[in-house]
């Protein structure tokens, strides 16, 4: 049936032309009944193909290729926003600062063991997170020792951190920086220092 209308529609076309340039309008009406029947010749292939589509078993390729999605569901996922924490400062002595960038870690959960390959939100500048076994992790979190965090990076340190050479760093207690998502840094390596402090020797 394609064929056919595609043969109908030639036809047409020549039609049109012989009858704008003769000036026939006998012509110009044929070429308007053999464009209408194209169109019917079309249709009627698409509806045969569809049926025999159906007969087969097969899902019509043109309808899920135009299907929607369902209601609420795009396809693609938004962008992955990241949180930010940022304690009230009212009625107190603190300044307030935010967690690291892309953290994520809900306050009273610990972070767990962390890989040495920075993420690609991170500055390229920024050290290494340290690797902590998910047991001392849960130690250092309980503690209430000061480290130090530099507003917008991902990492805790101990005071004479390289990495914090002409920074502006805040101290906090280490419990409320992994509370926060910050990680330790692998230059200073604070959470070793720490748990060496309180283990007994």
């Amino acid at each position: 049936m394609i064929v056919a209308s595609l043969l109908l529609i030639l036809v047409a076309v020549a039609l049109l032309v012989f009858g704008l340039a003769g000036g026939s309008s006998l012509l110009l009406t044929t070429s308007i009944a053999a464009s209408l029947l194209a169109a019917l010749a079309l249709v009627a292939g698409a509806r045969r193909a569809a049926a025999s589509r159906a007969a087969a078993g097969r899902p019509d390729a043109d309808a899920s290729r135009f299907r929607r999605p369902p209601a609420g569901r795009t396809g693609q996922a938004g962008p992955d926003i990241p949180t930010q924490h940022v304690p009230a400062t009212d009625g107190t002595d603190d300044a307030g600062w935010r967690q690291p960038p892309g953290s994520s870690v809900p306050a009273g959960e610990t972070h767990a063991a962390t890989s040495e390959v920075p993420s690609p939100d991170e500055p390229p500048d920024e050290p290494p997170a340290l690797r902590v076994s998910p047991a001392d992790a849960a130690l250092v979190a309980g503690l209430d020792a000061e480290v130090l965090v530099v507003d917008g990076r991902p990492r805790y340190h101990l005071a004479d951190c390289p990495h914090l050479l002409g920074r502006d760093a805040e101290a906090l207690p280490v419990s409320e920086a992994v509370a926060l998502g910050f990680t330790p840094c692998a230059r200073c390596a604070p959470d070793t220092s720490l748990l060496a402090d309180t283990r007994p020797r």
